[in-house]
């Protein structure tokens, strides 16, 4: 347990449900976590922070990032307004967790590289897909050579949203708040392959609102080429019930498979009790299970990102993603609705994706 005082950390804004479980997990002594304070436009939503955490409440962004006891914020507010408290809390020298998506434009993430980079402030992107241990170990294989070259990736991802008829009425479909499902969700599975291989060369999508014209783009498929291979599909359905497999990667010496690795794989019951990652070496004929188990429900993922948040913000550790790194999600995120509009494969530096 720790001795040391605990690190100040203030919340701009509780509109991503995720930035909850950081604070229930931070209540525990030994991350060195203290979440002193939040700001939030909606006051219905910050007096609910108030009680659940016992945080101070501020009707003013600013007045919260003038104490001298916040050393950090967790920025987690709609999409919208997350260049103007990132500049604000850079500019008060603040360190700063950015939720997923970064940004509804690119001009927007300019602004926030643009205030990271002034102030020299600490700061990381919070995805949890590239805490999560399965993953990590994924790309562990996949950089080791022990299967050979990697020939095609893919990656299915999904939730159930676009089936309940009140998310229509939830800010995540809000155009003054959001882009849409596609942008707000598909941002988690890129952004993995982001960090799993890097930046590709170009991406081939096709998106569409197939159920509830009120929750647009939720259903889409994109390929992203890397020059040589890999070729990465993200799969992602905003209207599915229940799934199980999540990855699948073709190598030149086997195959790597993992099962109940997102909401809807893993919420639901499971048909048995085989592993969630294995992969199958050519060498043994033989498919051998990780020993990395798969967590009882995507909540354990969502508030496995607290540790190494808490890290970060201790000076521990660094960046799980840096804001250029943000900035690239969010620029391979755009040319999928780049091409899906043009109908054709579209290169990063696509005009279109600056006019989004």
């Amino acid at each position: 347990m720790r001795m040391s005082q605990p690190t100040g950390v203030g919340i701009l804004g509780f509109a991503h449900g995720h930035v909850n479980s950081y604070c229930e997990e931070w209540k525990r002594p030994e991350y060195g976590i203290r979440v002193i304070a939040g700001w939030d436009h909606d006051p219905e939503r910050l007096e609910k922070a108030k009680k659940a955490f016992g945080l101070v409440g501020y009707a003013d962004a600013s007045e919260m990032l003038a104490r001298d006891d916040i050393l950090a914020v967790v920025v987690s507010s709609e999409t919208s307004m997350h260049a103007d408290l990132v500049e604000l809390a850079a500019a008060a020298g603040k360190a700063v967790i950015l939720q997923k998506p970064m940004a509804l434009t690119i001009r927007e993430a300019d602004r926030i590289v643009e205030a990271v980079g002034k102030h020299r402030i600490p700061f990381t992107m919070a995805w949890q897909m590239r805490a999560d241990p399965q993953n990590i170990q994924m790309k562990q294989w996949m950089d080791s050579g022990e299967l050979g070259k990697v020939f095609t990736i893919r990656r299915r991802h999904g939730l159930a949203m676009g089936l309940q008829p009140s998310f229509a009425d939830s800010w995540h479909v809000k155009p003054e708040y959001n882009r849409d499902i596609w942008a707000d969700d598909a941002s988690h599975p890129i952004d993995l392959l982001h960090y799993w291989l890097g930046v590709p060369d170009s991406v081939t999508a096709e998106i569409e609102s197939l159920h509830n014209p009120r929750i647009p783009m939720d259903n889409g498929i994109a390929i992203f080429r890397y020059p040589g291979g890999p070729l990465a599909e993200v799969n992602c359905s905003f209207t599915c019930n229940a799934a199980e497999n999540t990855t699948e990667i073709v190598c030149e010496r086997g195959t790597i498979v993992q099962n109940y690795g997102d909401a809807t794989s893993c919420n639901v019951p499971r048909p048995g009790e085989g592993a969630g990652l294995k992969r199958f070496d050519v060498a043994t004929g033989a498919w051998t299970a990780s020993d990395i188990g798969s967590p009882p429900n995507h909540g354990f993922r969502i508030r496995g990102l607290a540790e190494p948040l808490a890290r970060f913000v201790r000076g521990e550790r660094g960046a799980l993603a840096s804001a250029e790194e943000g900035r690239t999600s969010l620029r391979m995120v755009l040319a999928c609705y780049a091409s899906a509009r043009q109908g054709r494969r579209v290169t990063l530096d696509d005009p279109m994706i600056a006019q989004l």
